[in-house]
């Protein structure tokens, strides 16, 4: 799990929404997006184990194909987008969320991340 956070807090001041919604989505069929605590690093990797636990690698039927069935369970399961809200200015996440990029079948060479807004724009001065 990649801390994004930054980057889509940056990218949102950059769009000048004052209200409106961001949608972050993953390209790829094994990554995902997600929204979680990003202060206590035990968190992401609470969340690793846990879909280690619940998906476990060898046992899929496309393992005899790719060799990567958990990691296309995982990333359906948690899902390849997250839409968040932009209140003046702002993305609406708490104080301790934060936006992360998963990859369960890497790392990869290169990934993209694809991000849409929608809103009511401020005014350039």
């Amino acid at each position: 799990m990649l801390d994004i956070t930054s980057q889509i807090t940056q990218l949102a001041k950059n769009l000048n929404i004052q209200n409106g919604l961001l949608s972050v989505y993953a390209q790829g069929a094994t990554a995902a997006i997600m929204i979680q605590e990003n202060w206590d690093s035990s968190v992401p990797r609470d969340v690793v184990h846990l879909l280690q636990k619940l998906i476990p690698r060898g046992i899929w039927l496309h393992d005899q194909q790719d060799g990567n069935g958990d990691a296309h369970l995982k990333a359906g399961l948690v899902g390849p987008s997250e839409t968040i809200p932009i209140i003046n200015g702002e993305l609406g996440l708490s104080t301790w969320q934060g936006v992360f990029f998963c990859e369960f079948d890497g790392p990869r060479q290169e990934r993209k991340v694809v991000c849409t807004a929608i809103g009511e724009f401020v005014a350039a001065h």
